[in-house]
């Protein structure tokens, strides 16, 4: 078995609500053990068969889609993949620590090209880094989400779907599961 990470896009957002217990269950249900989830926001670490990320992800999307009668965008990691994107360092510490805002983490449903990627960080300013890194966008709003002037929808029409977490969330969630 492994140790996975689902990141589940637009849970408890308007009139998509869901307990965590209700996501554990459908997890169950899908087959998958050792099932926790962490805050409301649509984490969940589960165990499974060695599958590809695709192929679970897959699996989530179709089975969340029947029981919940809505998509639910989803993004695996295992758990080497997360610590790494916690490990990572994308920007100097100095800076992270002067900014009103705290780091973002996008996950990519796929590796953007590099021309995907070169034209995302042509919009990086003083006030919006980014950085690429494995299938993750690093983005450190200055003035926080809110202050930002970073259009994500311009973001995610070159890079494809995404999710995003604070670094904080999956430094907490590294530090629960993995």
């Amino acid at each position: 078995m492994i140790r996975y990470a689902a990141f589940l896009r637009g849970m408890n957002l308007g009139n998509r609500r869901i307990t965590n217990d209700e996501l554990r269950s459908h997890f169950t249900a899908l087959g998958f053990g050792g099932v926790g989830t962490f805050l409301a926001s649509g984490n969940v670490v589960f165990d499974a068969e060695a599958e590809s990320p695709a192929e679970i992800e897959a699996r989530i999307e179709e089975g969340l889609a029947e029981a919940l009668g809505y998509q639910v965008p989803t993004f695996v990691r295992t758990a080497d993949a997360v610590r790494g994107i916690v490990a990572a360092q994308p920007f100097d510490a100095d800076v992270v620590e002067a900014a009103k805002g705290a780091p973002q983490v996008a996950l990519l449903a796929d590796t953007p090209d590099g021309e995907a990627r070169q034209a995302v960080l042509e919009l990086a300013t003083a006030d919006d880094r980014l950085a690429f890194g494995d299938r993750v966008l690093y983005w450190l709003p200055e003035n926080g989400v809110s202050g930002t002037g970073l259009e994500w929808k311009r973001v995610e029409e070159m890079v494809g779907r995404t999710t995003v977490r604070t670094l904080r969330t999956l430094e907490r969630l590294a530090a629960k599961f993995f």
